[in-house]
């Protein structure tokens, strides 16, 4: 097992130059039932790192959840991260009951246009002053 394995957990990697990665990342920000996810963006060194690290050749587009010491990808990040929202937004990991290839296929279709739906800004987000703990590099 690496060193990072065993420091990191919880962590949302997300593309940070996409519109709908950062509005997403603001949602999860703002309904996190307790504070315990980290972020960073997947052009950052930790997230890089991360990705290296899980062995994966091809990094799925937009959203990645990192937890005990697995890289999840995809629908089932998404839904992964689901179950840290409060109340009702944590209800959708019923979504689990749905074969991924199916969940996945929406995710692939919304991730391949995701710029050209929500737009792509040229620099990765910036956290606020009071969520600068919660973002990693």
């Amino acid at each position: 097992m690496s060193e990072l394995k065993f420091k990191l957990d919880n962590v949302v990697l997300f593309d940070g130059v996409c519109n709908l990665c950062n509005s997403s990342v603001d949602f999860i920000v703002s309904h996190e039932r307790r504070d315990t996810l980290k972020f960073a963006s997947i052009q950052s060194d930790i997230g890089k790192k991360i990705v290296n690290e899980s062995g994966i050749s091809e990094v799925p587009d937009s959203i990645l959840f990192y937890a005990e010491g697995k890289l999840y990808v995809r629908s089932t990040a998404v839904l992964m991260v689901a179950g840290f929202l409060s109340f009702p937004w944590m209800l959708a990991v019923v979504f689990r009951i749905i074969p991924r290839f199916i969940r996945d296929a929406a995710y692939k279709t919304i991730a391949a246009n995701r710029y050209k739906w929500f737009g792509k800004s040229n620099t990765c987000r910036v956290p606020t002053s009071a969520e600068r703990e919660k973002f990693l590099g």
